[in-house]
């Protein structure tokens, strides 16, 4: 019952998205899109092997999804319409191709393999034997299947109720939330490009450069961020809705906007990002104590004394 309350929020706003006029068609695309996409990519392999780490392959190019569909869906093709697109097709394709590379690196397709599983899908089975979720079958394909309801549901709200908007007039909101993204999606990229230089350069212990030095994860931090963005770019379209559907599922719209929000931050700081990073971290690495102690988890921040501590 627990996964089942997990899924329910997901659920509703999925349930909102396919019953507001304005945002039906596009949705029922996406559904379709996300169920055909997770199973062939990550269910499907999932069962075969008992790894988890397919779902990398299915969210980012389930995002590319949501892009297309905003595009190909539109009645009209309007600058908020194209740019909301964009930016999915954008996050999606980044990560989605650094998971096929990831995808022939590991060799995720063997049968039977367990040692090539990422390290967060690892830590994710700490998790079911403290939980006491027996089956590891159920609990593969809950963890895909979680990830694939979300792509249907909250994380394509913005996308959606930007794209139902069509008379929506440019404004400084506008392209202030599109340049934060724009920035964030920069300096992940920066973030991603200051660790494989760290590691390429043959040095031992912590990344502490460059944007490493304000926070422990710093691309998780302007990932959530690129998502915060898009919340902003969403929320002038709100309104409109509330003229088009009924107050119920208006609420619930609302609340999946926010939601995505919450969702990708829970997700980088605790379910498969920042958390299990940081258990094997600390095993793989002696300095990453002190670190920890001198510089902030999520949020960037000045370097802390080891009396100081860290967020």
């Amino acid at each position: 019952m627990r996964r089942v309350w997990s899924m329910l929020p997901f659920a509703l706003v999925g349930v909102a998205l396919l019953l507001d006029p304005g945002t039906a068609g596009p949705a029922w695309w996406n559904l379709v899109a996300q169920v055909v996409l997770f199973t062939l990519a990550a269910a499907v392999p999932g069962h075969l092997t008992r790894h988890v780490s397919y779902v990398d392959v299915a969210w980012p190019w389930g995002l590319v999804a949501i892009g297309l569909v905003t595009l190909f869906t539109a009645d009209e093709l309007t600058v908020p319409t194209v740019a909301v697109a964009l930016t999915y097709l954008a996050m999606g394709a980044r990560m989605g191709l650094w998971s096929l590379v990831m995808t022939v690196k590991h060799g995720w397709w063997t049968p039977g393999s367990t040692k090539v599983e990422l390290p967060r899908y690892l830590y994710q089975r700490r998790r079911w034997e403290r939980q006491g979720f027996r089956s590891e079958a159920w609990s593969v394909q809950y963890e895909i299947w979680l990830q694939g309801l979300a792509n249907a549901s909250v994380l394509a709200v913005p996308a959606f109720v930007v794209a139902a908007d069509d008379q929506r007039p440019l404004s400084v909101w506008f392209w202030a939330a599109l340049v934060l993204w724009a920035a964030s999606y920069v300096l992940e990229s920066v973030a991603d490009r200051q660790k494989q230089r760290f590691a390429a350069g043959g040095k031992r212990g912590t990344c502490d450069r460059g944007l490493w030095r304000y926070s422990r994860h710093p691309n998780y931090f302007f990932q959530w961020m690129q998502w915060n963005a898009l919340v902003l770019l969403a929320l002038p379209s709100l309104p409109a809705r509330f003229d088009d559907t009924t107050p119920l599922v208006w609420a619930l719209l609302t609340l999946g906007l926010f939601f995505a929000s919450w969702t990708l931050y829970v997700t980088l700081t605790k379910h498969t990002g920042a958390r299990p990073a940081e258990y094997y971290s600390l095993r793989k690495r002696p300095d990453y104590a002190l670190y920890q102690a001198t510089t902030n988890m999520f949020f960037p921040g000045p370097v802390k004394t080891p009396r100081q501590g860290a967020e």
